[in-house]
């Protein structure tokens, strides 16, 4: 059976990468906060202790998650046209009400609606994939359908 890899831009993929290292220059430190609040004494009563034995957990279990993000992670690099995909910004109007709105599309682990940053799986994402600068698009979303017109496809 062949693995899956998540197509991630770029910037995503340095983004985790930076991630990984900063876990990993923080983990010397969790670690002597273990040892010291370990040395205070008896374990079963020692709050500082669980405290630390459980941010060291959970620094070592974001480790793991994002060690396999990026060991499944396949880089992707976009084409300079006008079809949509991974890595492009595209600006939509959307037709209910004519306002309009800036996405970049990218890899689930790069998702960040916040940012405007939509994964190739969400129901825009999906809808949106291949097409180009003129189509109207119907996205199904949980909340009802809705269309969106491509303005425009940019790197």
């Amino acid at each position: 059976m062949q693995p899956y890899f998540n197509k991630v831009t770029q910037q995503g993929y340095d983004k985790i990468a930076a991630e990984i290292e900063a876990l990993k220059q923080d983990r010397p430190a969790k670690i002597a906060a273990l040892s010291a609040a370990r040395a205070l004494g008896d374990l079963s009563e020692n709050a500082e202790y669980s405290a630390a034995k459980r941010d060291l957990r959970h620094l070592e279990s974001r480790l793991r998650f994002l060690d396999k993000q990026l060991r499944y992670a396949q880089v992707y690099a976009p084409t300079d046209n006008a079809v949509i995909e991974i890595g492009k910004h595209v600006t939509l109007q959307f037709q209910d009400d004519g306002s309009e709105e800036i996405f970049e599309l990218v890899g689930n682990p790069e998702a960040d609606i916040g940012a405007n940053k939509v994964s190739l799986s969400s129901p825009i994402g999906k809808a949106l994939l291949d097409h180009t600068v003129g189509d109207v698009v119907t996205i199904a979303s949980p909340n009802g359908d809705y269309q969106v017109k491509i303005l425009s496809v940019t790197l």
